[in-house]
């Protein structure tokens, strides 16, 4: 009963975000209530598909790592899906997570061309470009009869008001679901005004299996599959934070191979869930902090999250829950998570010598570009839509802008990123 209850722990603390992600998307997407309900669930099954995958020493690395959907990846998903379609969506979803698999063993030392100046450029960017969808869904949703109802307004800047609240009075495991707490309250005050539609729910079957290619086949496009490499690679060095501070926590040694794993064991898992129209993956760190909290290290414990995750994942009336979230509320708690994102990117920058107008310029260059082609994307669109992948492409043309602009500033003597792979 124990392990039990600290299995739900777990769950519980990354539910929010594991929920969030196929919401926003889905919504974005212009998806039915039903389409999202099942991006929730396949979400959630694929979850305890992934984070199993890392916790079993066989394929991944063998810590309490727990995965779950990243948020860098919901501004280049609504941006391919909108322009490209669902095809290339996943179809490039597959191909990046080939592509981290083949080179996870190489990595470690790839790694290099990815210091902070370079990652927290490229998450800065990523957290930027992701307000407009927060403040479009806080009006009502783009496009909707009531948007920038003064009711919509009130109901948004209300849920976002109690998960501010929620996180400065409690702490622990409430403040760690203060999203979720919100969200809740959020969608109770606005079922009072009847904007919860719950024909979802009803409509969804208690047990259903997850269904591949749900919603189509695969088209490849380069840019989209370079953006999504990108991303994956974002979220690997994420991870390799993750891995380290476990590593520590249990008390259990790693190495490069050890590493190399963790890393193939997240390729497979973006494979997978592009396969069953799902997410990319990437390391909790709230769930890190349970761990240290809880000092329970055993995988027992993990192995009933995953059982959990996968059974949630296969009851779509469950999933079916999240989408009763009207749009404004949805959009006050997107200003506090994509907000969050963006602070992230800043974090990773403080890490920087500031003192060195190099690296002032490479960051400065570097977000300047990739938000300004994300705000102006017809800027150069007279090179024609081959190069589209790249000149209308705001996050690939920022990130390779700071790659470039670090190996001419600073070469590849990253110290941090070398203590950082010891």
């Amino acid at each position: 009963m124990k392990n039990l209850l600290l299995s739900i722990q777990h769950l519980l603390a990354m539910y929010a975000g594991a929920i969030i992600v196929p919401i926003i998307v889905g919504k974005a997407l212009g998806f039915s209530g039903e389409e999202i309900a099942y991006l929730v669930s396949i979400d959630i099954f694929m979850c305890g598909v992934a984070t199993f995958l890392q916790v079993y020493k066989g394929i991944g690395i063998g810590l309490p790592v727990v995965l779950g959907c990243t948020f860098t990846a919901v501004t280049p998903m609504i941006m391919i899906g909108s322009k490209h379609g669902i095809d290339v969506l996943y179809g490039s979803l597959f191909a990046s997570g080939i592509i981290i698999v083949l080179i996870a063993p190489l990595f470690s030392y790839l790694v290099k061309i990815f210091p902070p100046i370079v990652t927290g450029s490229v998450v800065t960017i990523i957290g930027i470009t992701l307000m407009p969808v927060a403040m479009n869904n806080l009006a009502g949703g783009q496009g909707s009869k009531t948007y920038g109802d003064p009711l919509n307004i009130m109901l948004g800047l209300l849920t976002l008001i109690m998960i501010l609240v929620i996180h400065r009075l409690s702490s622990g495991f409430i403040r760690s679901i203060a999203i979720l707490l919100g969200l809740m309250i959020g969608t109770i005050v606005a079922s009072f005004f009847g904007l919860v539609d719950v024909s979802a729910v009803n409509n969804s079957n208690w047990f259903e299996l997850p269904k591949p290619f749900r919603f189509g086949g695969f088209q490849f496009e380069i840019g989209s599959i370079l953006l999504f490499v990108i991303v994956g690679i974002v979220s690997l060095i994420e991870s390799t934070g993750v891995y380290h501070a476990l590593s520590e926590i249990t008390q259990t040694p790693i190495d490069r191979k050890d590493i190399s794993k963790g890393y193939r064991a997240e390729g497979i898992a973006i494979v997978l869930g592009s396969i069953f129209n799902a997410f990319p993956y990437t390391a909790y760190s709230q769930n890190v902090g349970l761990v240290s909290l809880s000092g329970v290290k055993s995988k027992n414990v993990m192995y009933g999250m995953v059982a959990l995750l996968i059974l949630a994942g296969s009851m779509p009336k469950f999933g079916a829950l999240a989408t009763i979230i009207p749009t404004p509320v949805l959009g006050g708690a997107m200003i506090a998570m994509f907000g969050m994102v963006m602070a992230y990117g800043v974090k990773m920058l403080g890490a920087i010598d500031f003192t060195k107008q190099d690296n002032l310029l490479i960051i400065a260059v570097s977000v300047g570009v990739g938000l300004g082609i994300t705000t102006v994307p017809g800027a150069f669109a007279k090179f024609g839509e081959d190069y589209a992948w790249l000149t209308q492409n705001g996050i690939v043309l920022g990130t390779l802008t700071a790659i470039l602009l670090n190996l001419f500033f600073n070469g590849l003597n990253n110290q941090q990123i070398e203590e950082t792979m010891k």
